[in-house]
């Protein structure tokens, strides 16, 4: 497979039964989890941490960060933000596939210094299930 352009990664929020990506983001990361149980005491072998796989809860966190670019996208991510809603998204990555749930948006960051243009981030947590589509 060739290397991918990471300016192809994309955020998308459900907009009006719309998927619209969200206008600015020159960082994108997603991070999947799964929480197994740490089951280790004095016994475990060389003081190893043991592990109990299928007792955790997947998980998938979305990042973003870039210019504040005051789009419709990012007004409607503050006001799904203010009114603590879980509203669809997708992260679609080139070559891989799309991944899609609602997700809670648990922080949102502007800021900027007077030379530059104002900048933002924005952090979602997955809040059910996630689905995949491979490309």
């Amino acid at each position: 497979m060739a290397a991918q352009k990471g300016r192809e990664i994309l955020i998308k929020m459900q907009i009006s039964g719309t998927y619209t990506t969200i206008a600015g983001m020159r960082q994108k990361s997603m991070r999947l989890s799964d929480g197994h149980s740490d089951v280790s005491d004095s016994d475990s072998p060389g003081r190893w941490r043991e592990m109990l796989s299928g007792t955790g809860n997947f998980s998938m966190s979305l990042s973003g960060a870039g210019p504040f670019k005051d789009s419709a996208s990012e007004g409607a991510v503050v006001t799904q933000f203010l009114a603590g809603a879980a509203p669809n998204f997708q992260m679609v990555v080139p070559g891989l596939g799309t991944f899609q749930g609602a997700f809670v948006i648990t922080g949102l960051d502007f800021g900027g210094d007077h030379t530059n243009e104002v900048s933002r981030s924005m952090a979602f947590e997955s809040a059910g299930e996630i689905t995949f589509t491979a490309s």
